[in-house]
């Protein structure tokens, strides 16, 4: 039985790796990681919680413009996650080569291209 997140892999365009580390480790606020020597270069790991039992695995790749792929994260509050889709947000508003295409401005609906669930609201 699944108990937990162990990893998901997201594909970025080839060359994309700081950007990946800039929305991942600087906006998410994921903690990054070493990967394999030999795939340095070419994958970027990111912790979701600080022993690495959870984590977030980027490689290159080609991901459809429209696909419905998106990993899913915690978070511990109702407040973290506000803070979390402001900072999501203002990010995709500053824009830059990391920055999301699209994002849910806070306070509308949410279309589901990031989902957070707060902890407790699953059963």
């Amino acid at each position: 039985m699944i108990t937990a997140l162990a990893h998901v892999n997201l594909l970025v365009p080839p060359g994309t790796l700081d950007q990946a580390n800039e929305f991942y480790a600087g906006t998410l606020g994921l903690i990054s990681t070493p990967v394999p020597q030999l795939q340095k270069g070419t994958l970027a790991w990111f912790n979701i919680v600080p022993d690495g039992s959870q984590q977030v695995h980027v490689a290159f790749g080609t991901n459809e413009p429209n696909s419905s792929r998106h990993p899913c994260f915690r978070v511990g509050s109702l407040e973290a996650l506000q803070q979390l889709q402001n900072r999501i947000w203002e990010h995709h508003v500053r824009g830059g080569p990391a920055a999301p295409l699209a994002a849910d401005k806070p306070g509308e609906k949410a279309s589901g291209l990031f989902s957070f669930f707060p902890l407790g609201s699953l059963t």
